[in-house]
């Protein structure tokens, strides 16, 4: 497979369609560092309360992807819109505001401060910020844990942690990268159990994800990424029949 082989408007892929209203719209995206453009003219969408994920190669331009939507990469051309008005211009705190919740790879949480209080510290956003007792309810291991500091938690219950702080602020729309990486697969079954049932409450999500097999447990569409273009756009049936086919791919 390579970006060559596929032709097709990955935006008009048959047999896919979003999830009610469209949450984030990125429109003829590229990025660069320096000289160097690592994405070229991506277009993609997220539906309200849809799971769409980015699989790709490293170096494919999947977090510089996410980091665009979320206005930590700034040398940009293209729209990207947020309930249909465009944020392309707007800081990142001005962007979480709206309604972006960022969970990077290395999950940022603060090492000097307990379970509760990195939960509590960002700001609510929205009127439907999840409340701390919504949230234990949710994540009961981290009503466990409250007290613990944040960085004394295992690899999956900072990875929920990383996650709850998000909900609690507010957001709408998730990026989430990376959440399986390094993780036993029970507790990556459990992530994939708590994308879910985000996913039911209404949260769009937008996941980089190279685990082929967690991925199709989880998304609603998949785009592939292949040197910094969108090459590939799959619903999840034919994603799950083409799984060997993407793991060769992937060097997995």
């Amino acid at each position: 497979m390579s970006a060559t082989e596929s032709t097709a408007d990955p935006s008009s892929a048959a047999g896919v369609a979003t999830s009610g209203r469209r949450v984030l719209e990125i429109e003829s995206l590229s990025a660069r560092y320096g000289e160097a453009r690592v994405l070229h003219d991506v277009s993609l969408d997220v539906g309200n309360g849809e799971v769409v994920t980015l699989v790709g190669r490293n170096g494919a331009g999947k977090t510089t992807l996410l980091r665009s939507v979320m206005g930590l990469h700034h040398h940009l051309h293209g729209q990207i819109r947020l309930d249909g008005a465009d944020i392309v211009k707007l800081p990142a705190h001005a962007r979480a505001r709206r309604g972006i919740g960022w969970v990077p790879d290395n999950r940022g949480i603060y090492a000097s401060l307990s379970v509760e209080e990195n939960l509590v510290l960002p700001p609510k956003v929205h009127e439907d910020a999840w409340s701390l007792d919504r949230i234990y309810d949710f994540f009961p291991v981290l009503k466990e844990r409250r007290a613990f500091p944040g960085t004394k938690l295992s690899g999956g219950e900072q990875q929920m942690l990383a996650i709850a702080r998000v909900l609690r602020s507010g957001s709408r729309l998730l990026l989430l990268d990376e959440p399986s990486e390094g993780l036993a697969p029970v507790i990556v079954a459990r992530i994939g159990e708590i994308i879910r049932e985000i996913k039911a409450h209404g949260v769009a999500v937008l996941l980089v994800e190279q685990n082929v097999k967690f991925a199709a447990t989880v998304a609603d569409r998949h785009y592939l990424l292949a040197q910094g273009k969108v090459v590939e756009h799959l619903g999840n049936d034919e994603f799950r029949r083409r799984e060997r086919e993407l793991l060769t791919y992937l060097g997995m």
